[in-house]
Parts: C-alpha cells; sequence; structure tokens
C-alpha cells in the first residue's frame, strides 16, 4: 500500500488504497490547529508565525480569515458553534462570538499571566480544556519573547461561572489534547522543554470522572520518529496522532496500526467532510487532506 505502512493487518481497512493524499494549499510557515466548520463547510487553520488564521472551502479555495491575531496556535468549536482559539502573545484562550466579536475568556491565573495556550477542546458539558506551555513566549517566531509566570499546567474553564482551575500540574510541557468518544479519557501529548536534546514524545492518558476530575495518568503511547504534537480520535476510539514522519494510527490499547506518510512532518490534524471521513493534515508549510474509512468523532 504506496504512502502506507501497516503495522498491524486491520489497518488495511482504515485507509483507501485509491484515495492520495492531496495538497490543498502550501506557502505557509508553519501550520497549525486545524478546526472543522460542518455548518460552513470550510476549514480553519492557523499560519502560526505569520500571525494570521486562514480559511479552506472546496469552492472557495483559500483565503484570509483574521490577520494580526495575536499568534493564535490551537482552536475548537464550543457547544454552540462559536470559534475557540489559544492566542499565544496575547496569552489568552478567547471564543469569537457569532457576529465576529471576540471574547477573552480566561488570559490569567490567580493573578498570573498564562504562559502561551497552545491547544484546545470542548468536553459535551461545555467546559473548555487546554495546554499551557510556555513554547509561544519562548522565541520571537511565533509570538515573542515574554517571561513565564505560571508552570505548564493543562487547564478547564467553565464558561457558565468564569471559573479557571488546574486540571493537571505534572507536565514539562502539554501540548495537544482529545477526548475519548465517550469523554471517559483524556489523552494529552507531553513534548517537554522546548530545546531539549532529548526531547519527550509521549503520549499520557487520564481517567475523567463524572465532575471532571483527572485521575490514573500514565504513559499511554510514544510516537517515533518525531513526537505527537496534535492528534483526534476516531467515533471507534482510536487515536490519529501527528508525526514526524506522517500520522500514526493508535488503538485504545496503545498500539500501533499503522502509518499514513507524508512529505514533512504533520504538527496537527483534523477530521472533516461531509461524513467527518476526509482527514485534513497541517504538514509543516503545506494543507494536505485524504480520504479514510472510518469517521471522526463528533465533537459537537
Amino acid at each position: 500500500m504506496d504512502g502506507f505502512e501497516v503495522c498491524q493487518p486491520r489497518f488495511k481497512s482504515f485507509v483507501l488504497p485509491n484515495a492520495p493524499l492531496e495538497k490543498l494549499a502550501e506557502g505557509f510557515r508553519w501550520c497549525e490547529g486545524p478546526v472543522w466548520f460542518g455548518d460552513r463547510a470550510e476549514l480553519l487553520f492557523s499560519d502560526l508565525p505569520n500571525d494570521r488564521v486562514m480559511r479552506w472551502s472546496e469552492g472557495g479555495g483559500l483565503s484570509t480569515y483574521r490577520d494580526h491575531a495575536g499568534f493564535e496556535n490551537g482552536h475548537a468549536r464550543d457547544r454552540q458553534g462559536r470559534l475557540l482559539s489559544c492566542s499565544h502573545r496575547l496569552r489568552r484562550i478567547a471564543r469569537t462570538e457569532l457576529d465576529g466579536s471576540v471574547t477573552t475568556l480566561a488570559e490569567s491565573y490567580r493573578g498570573r499571566r498564562l504562559n502561551s495556550p497552545n491547544d484546545i477542546v470542548c468536553k459535551s458539558d461545555g467546559t473548555i480544556w487546554f495546554s499551557d506551555p510556555p513554547y509561544g513566549i519562548q522565541t520571537d517566531y511565533e509570538g515573542g519573547k515574554q517571561d513565564s509566570e505560571l508552570p505548564a499546567n493543562l487547564y478547564r474553564f467553565d464558561p457558565r461561572d468564569g471559573s479557571l482551575t488546574v486540571a493537571a500540574d505534572d507536565f514539562d510541557g502539554p501540548n495537544g489534547l482529545c477526548f475519548s468518544p465517550d469523554e471517559r479519557r483524556l489523552y494529552v501529548a507531553e513534548t517537554g522543554l522546548q530545546f531539549a536534546e532529548n526531547p519527550t514524545r509521549h503520549i499520557r492518558v487520564f481517567d475523567v470522572a463524572e465532575d471532571g476530575r483527572l485521575s490514573k495518568p500514565r504513559v499511554f503511547h510514544t510516537v517515533e520518529p518525531g513526537m505527537a504534537d496534535g492528534f483526534r480520535c476516531d467515533e471507534e476510539g482510536n487515536l490519529w496522532s501527528s508525526a514526524g514522519d506522517g500520522v500514526h494510527v493508535i488503538d485504545p490499547g496503545g498500539d500501533l496500526l499503522g502509518k499514513i506518510r507524508t512529505p514533512a512532518t504533520v504538527s496537527n490534524l483534523a477530521f472533516g467532510g461531509r461524513n467527518l471521513s476526509r482527514l485534513f493534515l497541517c504538514v509543516s508549510h503545506s494543507l494536505m487532506a485524504i480520504y479514510v474509512n472510518r469517521r471522526g468523532a463528533r465533537l459537537v
């Protein structure tokens, strides 16, 4: 199967040998944070070092959704379909209202500024979860050098009362995150210190209680080559993770099923299209996509 690496025989049913990897757009500095808007049939993603959020659709092609965006990285949608965004430079998470205005949801914790929120997801109860490593304030390339005031935490924000709590605090560098389809698990990428000689490259998993408390943290899978950055679950609970050589598909038991090989490092990905069976990939300087034989877990 050209373009695929089969590690377990059952992976052959996950991919379509006649569905090519397509390049949709290129010329970016580093793509990140893809999120699918099914009601508008379009994908939003960040061209992070260029400080802009891009829009792509099958009929309309590529356009700029938001310029001078505050070096936004990860994106998601809330339960009302509004865009949630992580800003490196402004050190906040924000919500784009349906009228286009932007509301800051959280920018500090106990009087200290957040670092540089990185990735974000919304749970079915409306709570918003995000990682806050210092990556975006360590260089001028992805946000601008600033001093870190807080540890690299994983946070839970409740828009109902505006409360912000630390969900987990024992990370060197939390990165991408994703709930399992039944929301009983939370997967979090740990990529360690940005300039470490031997960076952390594993995915951790937590059990999630009904009240949102996390327990039983453990290493779920170690990604190699490269590291896990962003990932998404399909409706069966398999994890589709970014990696240095493409996309790694990992079953709920932590076993690597197979890979979709790409010409450069994948930073993040999202399921989209009419049936959520088109996988959109942020591949370094390009936006790519491939149809697969699994559907993404429905997030909203």
